[in-house]
């Protein structure tokens, strides 16, 4: 076999960068989940004031899963939706909110969906920021629902924490939502840039560790962020 040419070792490596980025990519993303923040942090106990969440993940995405009202929070004076009957006649009990690229939330219900321009414009410049919020009736906990039991403060931290990624309102308005691919569920404008290094996963990540709760350092993939959550007994 002849020895490859300068020219064959240079289309060699250019056929190999993509993968040895994405390598790379994975690599950096377990070391950095892998270092904690908050690391003494636990769990309220059963015994003491709380609010029980949810972290849920369907193997890509994650998103945080929170009563609709606690003496905490009424998200339905935030999200017009959450006060609604879903498309089934029921009132939800909880919403579940993740925030991701909103092109993406509005127009990739599949993979095969995906637009070349929008995989392009995540890579190279990221997109613009969505909040998607689904409505739950009583979640039972699983190993894609699990649970975590927050302090008041720490509730009333990741509350300020997601509505700070809300654009603000005036006095008077009301915060509009867009259409969704997904039935019962609504989507609303975020602040923010989607890019690989700040993905859905990083967002709820990065909110709960802002509550306080212990979380990898960066967590662009659902796994990093899943793997600080104990799973359901």
């Amino acid at each position: 076999m002849k020895p490859l040419g300068r020219r064959g070792k240079a289309l060699a490596a250019l056929l190999l960068a993509p993968f040895a980025a994405l390598a790379l990519y994975l690599l950096a993303a377990w070391i950095g989940s892998s270092i904690p923040r908050n690391s003494g942090w636990t769990e309220a106990a059963a015994s003491e004031p709380g609010v029980d969440i949810m972290v849920e993940t369907n193997g890509i995405h994650t998103g945080i899963v929170m009563p609709i009202v606690t003496a905490h929070k009424d998200w339905r004076t935030t999200f017009p939706s959450a006060a609604r009957p879903r498309p089934d006649g029921r009132m939800p009990t909880h919403v579940a909110i993740g925030w991701g690229e909103k092109e993406v939330f509005l127009n990739t219900p599949t993979w095969g969906d995906m637009k070349a321009k929008t995989a392009l414009r995540i890579v190279f410049g990221g997109g613009e920021g969505l909040m998607r919020v689904g409505h739950y009736i009583r979640p039972a906990p699983s190993n894609s629902h699990r649970t975590l039991r927050l302090r008041p403060a720490e509730y009333r931290r990741l509350v300020a924490r997601i509505e700070a990624t809300l654009p603000p309102l005036g006095a008077s308005e009301a915060r509009v939502s867009h259409r969704s691919f997904e039935e019962g569920a609504a989507n609303y404008d975020a602040l923010g840039r989607y890019t690989l290094a700040n993905t859905c996963n990083q967002w709820v990540g990065d909110t709960l560790a802002h509550a306080g709760v212990r979380m990898g350092r960066w967590t662009p993939l659902a796994g990093g962020v899943m793997k600080w959550v104990p799973t359901a007994d």
